[in-house]
């Protein structure tokens, strides 16, 4: 049975003689439901894989207590957690066929020969390694090697499985087929599972949830599509996908609503949380591809600012527009160019936005 994980107000410091007190974690309180699969997000130093390394109980807290399963883990072993971590590096023994990689765990646990061999084949199995037990590491793909470190975790049977950037040393295509692998397996398993990247794209396509972390703390936590299309702030939006930060000024304040303006063009947008004023200098955020592109407006459409197409890169299935409105580069996207049609550079267009797809932040 599947069993959640839960930090309770950890932090841990580093202490540097020369650099003084490196507040890494900072009081994280996070709660991983069984068969959950998390996803730690953010740029390297902001805490992720500290954060993993004192669940794996690699690292002890400077404060604050691990749960796993209910039981308080805090002061156990790495052995005696039942967790199976999967390394940047896979960390695969390069004088042991694939068989003995992954039996490798059961037999350091006393499991006899013949359940043994029966749980190593059907894990290979899971991972689509039958067939390759007797190849060594430097026989195998990067791909191949990264799934005998899974089924190396995997067939232990673990409560949790903590995974640390585990694709980050493989190239594009393989990376994709991989994660997509992974989510594959970790469903079927019903594993609860903590995943530390810094690749966006990668957190959002295999998440249950995404948790962003800045300078050891949590910027904001919840679905990749919530992350996605209502980040909390800036460093969010910014690191996730690609974002317009739009400078505007609040017209009006009612209700739920605001009404701000950019380049004299008035905008509804959902209030934030924060307190905002008439008159009010504020940032209104957009995504690329919620920007669509025209050089006439027609009767039908209000108004829309105005830019210059400054730069037009071609990149097959969609074309990168830099518009010039206001001061500022609005980057769009359009897609399906061959039907579409392109824009020259130098071009005088119009940039048609809807306040629904914006978010107001402070500056």
């Amino acid at each position: 049975m599947a069993k959640g994980i839960e930090l309770k107000g950890v932090s841990k410091v580093f202490r540097h003689t020369e650099r003084g007190d490196v507040h890494a974690v900072k009081h994280l309180d996070l709660v991983v439901q069984p068969g959950e699969l998390v996803t730690l997000l953010g740029p390297s130093g902001c805490g992720k894989t500290t954060a993993l390394r004192i669940i794996a109980g690699f690292e002890n807290p400077t404060s604050g207590r691990v749960i796993i399963g209910g039981a308080d883990v805090t002061d156990s072993m790495p052995n005696k957690r039942n967790i199976g971590f999967v390394f940047q590096n896979y960390a695969l023994f390069p004088h042991m066929n694939v068989f003995e990689n992954v039996s490798y765990g059961l037999a350091i646990k006393g499991v006899s020969g013949a359940e043994k061999r029966e749980r190593v084949a059907h894990v290979l199995d899971l991972v689509g390694l039958q067939g390759m037990e007797k190849r060594f590491p430097n026989q195998l793909s990067g791909g191949e090697q990264q799934r005998v470190a899974l089924a190396r975790v995997i067939v232990t049977e673990p409560a949790v499985l903590l995974l640390d950037e585990p694709l980050s040393n493989l190239d594009a295509k393989r990376r994709v087929q991989m994660r997509s692998e992974i989510r594959r397996l970790q469903r079927s398993l019903n594993m609860t599972s903590l995943y530390v990247t810094h690749d966006q794209e990668e957190a959002l396509s295999i998440s249950d949830r995404v948790v962003v972390m800045n300078s050891g703390e949590v910027e904001q936590e919840g679905t990749p599509q919530e992350i996605y299309a209502r980040p909390a702030s800036l460093f969010v939006a910014d690191f996730i996908g690609k974002v317009n930060s739009l400078p505007a000024e609040v017209v009006r304040v009612a209700g739920d609503e605001a009404v701000v303006a950019f380049e004299s063009v008035e905008f509804t947008v959902a209030k934030p949380k924060a307190s905002i004023t008439a008159g009010q200098q504020v940032s209104l955020l957009i995504r690329p591809e919620a920007i669509d592109l025209c050089d006439d407006l027609g009767e039908e459409d209000a108004r829309a600012p105005r830019g210059r197409i400054a730069q037009v890169t071609y990149l097959g299935e969609k074309i990168e527009y830099d518009v010039e409105s206001g001061g500022v580069v609005v980057k769009t996207v359009s897609f399906d160019p061959a039907r579409r049609g392109v824009f020259e550079q130098n071009q005088n267009v119009y940039l048609r936005m809807q306040g629904g797809s914006m978010i107001l932040v402070e500056r």
